[in-house]
């Protein structure tokens, strides 16, 4: 089943029928670099790859991170204890919030916004 901005929690092996923004997202000094994909509902999503490192990124809108491959800790906005995933599985971030992660190895991964 495709991938739609009505199942953005669905795992598939690649997108079909979608623009790439050329231009790389590049945060933290290079630890976490992404590319952007519209739909062509205009929806987007972005996929990357985040370094070894410990980092906090905030959200504007909702969040589901997408592991394709690696292990990351993961510790949301507000709550006290470190949750771990690893490629294969999924977390949630709700909008307007933030969230710490903790990267050992590449973490391969797809963000779905909305």
């Amino acid at each position: 089943m495709p991938l739609t901005s009505e199942d953005p929690s669905a795992i598939m092996s690649q997108f079909d029928q979608v623009s790439v923004v050329k231009k790389a997202n590049v945060y933290f000094d290079g630890k976490c670099i992404s590319h952007t994909v519209v739909f062509a509902d205009g929806t987007k999503k972005s996929v990357g790859v985040i370094f070894p490192s410990i980092l906090t990124f905030n959200t504007g809108a909702p969040e589901i991170m997408e592991l394709n491959a690696g292990v990351c800790r993961v510790k949301l906005k507000g709550e006290n204890d470190w949750k771990t995933y690893k490629g294969g599985e999924k977390f949630s971030v709700p909008a307007n919030s933030s969230f710490d992660i903790e990267t050992v190895e590449l973490l391969d991964y797809v963000c779905h916004f909305g």
